[in-house]
């Protein structure tokens, strides 16, 4: 039996496609967009470029690396204030968040809209691979380690931003 959703470590903008507001909370902020979240970053940079002296930057970006070099560059100038936004697909959206949770970005600090949350990183309990494919929540996949028939578990790890997948 799965427990609700709420009661998980799951995220709900991993669960279903969501589009939170900008964070207008901050004085600084970077936003970054996967293929697929321009739309939802242009409507975060129209509601802060709204507010006084506000120039978010903005990265659209195709891939994990391109992600993680923008937030590492502006994180090393960051102030007090600074704020992350990331959309996209669920699946790269954890895995940016796990790099910025991993150098020291609090949760409150980000914001998080997903597209699309077909496919899922699943961290293999046995051999520790991870697998990537479209599966629900509860559904079962073939690890690309050890080929043993994964259960996708409720429960998303925050250091590397994948679920859990145990022996179907």
């Amino acid at each position: 039996m799965t427990p609700a959703i709420e009661f998980t470590s799951v995220p709900p903008w991993a669960v279903a496609p969501r589009c939170a507001p900008a964070d207008v909370s901050g004085r600084y902020w970077t936003v970054v967009a996967f293929v697929g979240g321009e739309s939802i970053a242009s409507e975060w940079v129209a509601q802060l470029e709204s507010r006084p002296g506000a120039s978010p930057r903005v990265h659209l970006v195709c891939d994990d690396d391109v992600a993680t070099g923008a937030v590492d560059a502006d994180v090393a100038t960051a102030r007090v204030g600074w704020r992350l936004m990331i959309a996209g697909p669920a699946d790269a959206c954890l895995r940016l968040r796990a790099h910025a949770l991993g150098i020291g970005i609090g949760d409150d600090e980000i914001t998080v809209a997903s597209t699309d949350v077909t496919a899922k990183d699943v961290h293999c309990a046995h051999c520790r691979a991870v697998t990537h494919d479209a599966v629900p929540l509860g559904g079962v996949v073939a690890c690309h380690g050890c080929g043993r028939r994964l259960a996708v578990q409720a429960h998303v790890s925050r250091r590397i931003g994948a679920h859990l997948g145990v022996l179907a």
